[in-house]
């Protein structure tokens, strides 16, 4: 059977609560000068980093994935975990010099998130270059920033379906980088201030982009995505999430519903509503590989928002 190649960050995630509002602790007057500490409630550690994420999601999906990262000598138990889920550890990385990734979040009451991660051996690039034999298509996520500049021409080279999602790398990765990842992928991923980020950087507006990527996937919370191509633009409506309970998670998990779709066949509002089905349950629980679901709920969920049959089936 053939894999998903998922390069991106592999971490520890330390997620914790702000029981109140960022914007309440900040003075306007003030901003070139913060020194602001937050007391923070239900600190948890979790298997976290954006391959890592993704992988997970893939397999609740059924599919099998391989993870291209670098982590630490810390590395043993996130593997053991990996392993028991039947992902593909084989072509990760150990740098046994330094620990692995790990960031520290915190997300107030309104789902705003203050981030600091630590890339440690997450930065160092993964070398050799992946193989792409057996591999049905790639994601290039955030991680280490060589290897988000060296994978697209890798890719491309191999004739390998490729997704881009800078994400977190993008304020350490050169106008040209970002160029070069969104020629010729199969589709750009952010949200809507990461798009604008990368339309600064590169000076590239949507059009421009379409003439180099297939499509942009823009996601928008809890207004849905825009899906824009050389078709048009659509707009998907997002899946209700029945409660809130921690955001940090949810842009993999729909990475990895759009990748099933892309599999399928499917079109992109099809792959739209498949990722915004998988993400809800990722906002549901705190963590970001802490929920599960079964193809049979899965489908009920998606039914139930769009009124139509799952296309999965």
């Amino acid at each position: 059977m053939s894999c998903v190649l998922v390069s991106g960050s592999v971490a520890y995630d330390r997620i914790m609560d702000f029981p109140g509002l960022f914007k309440d602790h900040f003075l306007a007057d003030k901003l070139h000068n913060i020194n602001v500490s937050f007391s923070v409630e239900k600190f948890t550690e979790n298997f976290g980093g954006t391959a890592g994420n993704i992988a997970y999601n893939l397999t609740l999906l059924g599919l099998e994935s391989k993870i291209i990262s670098t982590v630490g000598s810390d590395f043993g138990r996130y593997n053991e975990h990996l392993k028991s889920l039947g992902i593909d550890t084989t072509a990760i990385h150990v740098d046994t010099t330094h620990l692995t990734s790990t960031a520290f979040i915190v997300t107030d009451k309104a789902d705003n998130q203050i981030t600091a991660f630590s890339l440690a051996a997450g930065g160092k690039s993964y070398i050799p270059l992946p193989d792409t034999k057996n591999a049905s298509c790639s994601i290039i996520g955030a991680g280490s920033p060589d290897d988000t500049r060296a994978l697209p021409a890798h890719y491309r080279a191999a004739k390998l379906p490729y997704f881009y999602d800078p994400a977190q790398s993008i304020p350490v990765l050169a106008p040209d980088d970002l160029k070069d990842g969104i020629h010729g992928a199969a589709a750009v991923f952010g949200n809507d201030y990461e798009m604008n980020l990368i339309a600064e950087k590169t000076g590239w507006n949507e059009q421009e982009m379409l003439k180099r990527a297939t499509m942009l996937v823009i996601t928008l919370g809890e207004q849905g995505a825009r899906i824009v191509s050389k078709d048009g633009e659509i707009t998907v409506p997002a899946v209700p999430v029945g409660e809130v309970v921690d955001p940090t998670g949810a842009g993999d998990a729909y990475r990895a519903g759009f990748i099933a779709g892309f599999l399928r066949a499917l079109l992109p509002d099809k792959c739209a509503q498949v990722a915004s089905a998988v993400a809800v349950y990722a906002v549901e629980k705190y963590g970001t590989q802490n929920h599960h679901f079964t193809r049979e709920e899965l489908a009920t969920r998606y039914r139930e928002a769009y009124s139509e049959e799952f296309p999965l089936e």
